[in-house]
């Protein structure tokens, strides 16, 4: 069963621009959507709705929500007491796939460098219960993988600033520990040439947009792009970056139970210990 996954930030809650933004994830046909920056459940609601999808979750203030055609049986927020933004993790009703949104803090400097690390071992240890079942990490990182190249000439004077004060080099480490952790890095394994910028979009020059998955399902990977589509570059500062997944269908002996669980039941908002 082929999974089509969208990860796509909005920006700045995506308000008077919902009917861009939907043409934009119309272009992509994806099944479920993971939204960064959705802080407005109106505006996701909106979109839902222009978008033709049948579900649709968001709270306002945090960060990540969702859109779905297919039935979300479960969702919900849970917030690492280190972490900027609590991370979303969705359920799906045909499968055993479980899908984390991410959306880690942002300012390309040394000090946030580690900020970044710390809640990405939060949200790692927090998930290990289902790292051994298919699941995906997916999201905008703000940060970038071993070997990706940033042109500091091309941020804004106050981010440059910001680089020199904490040192005038990062360490790019937490896209490692997530390496290191077992998984593999979607874009990066089918296309290990290519810069794969994501970021912004009238100039596009970083990569921040990833999707992961435990390396024992390489295999499931069937395709991961980045969508440059008509009005893209307009609708918001992110490209999306839309990933094809071969999931997993729900054993006979666990679809009677799942069957009995109400579909967008909301798990809530934990705070948990980094």
């Amino acid at each position: 069963m082929l999974l089509r996954l969208l990860s796509y930030n909005i920006r700045k809650g995506g308000k008077g621009r919902e009917r861009e933004l939907a043409a934009v994830i119309t272009a992509c046909s994806p099944d479920v959507v993971v939204l960064q920056e959705a802080t407005d459940p109106a505006v996701v609601a909106d979109i839902a709705a222009l978008s033709g999808m049948a579900q649709h979750g968001a709270r306002a203030g945090e960060s990540l929500g969702f859109l779905s055609r297919r039935t979300v049986t479960q969702f919900g927020w849970h917030k690492p007491r280190i972490s900027r933004h609590a991370f979303l993790e969705l359920q799906l009703a045909d499968s055993e796939t479980r899908i984390f949104g991410v959306h880690l803090s942002a300012v390309h400097a040394a000090w946030t460098e580690r900020r970044r690390t710390e809640e990405l071992r939060a949200l790692l240890k927090s998930i290990q219960r289902h790292q051994e079942g298919f699941h995906a990490l997916t999201g905008d990182f703000n940060t970038l993988a071993p070997g990706d190249l940033l042109d500091f000439r091309k941020l804004p004077g106050r981010l440059r600033a910001l680089v020199w004060l904490s040192g005038g080099n990062v360490r790019w480490r937490t896209i490692k520990i997530i390496l290191d952790g077992g998984y593999i890095d979607a874009y990066r394994s089918l296309h290990p040439d290519a810069p794969g910028f994501t970021f912004p979009t009238w100039e596009p020059h970083v990569r921040l947009d990833y999707l992961f998955l435990p390396t024992r399902y390489t295999s499931k990977l069937t395709s991961c792009e980045i969508m440059d589509v008509p009005g893209a570059r307009d609708a918001s500062d992110h490209l999306p970056l839309l990933s094809v997944l071969e999931v997993p269908p729900v054993p006979l002996a666990t679809a009677a139970v799942t069957s009995t669980v109400d579909s967008g039941a909301e798990l809530g908002t934990v705070d948990l210990d980094p």
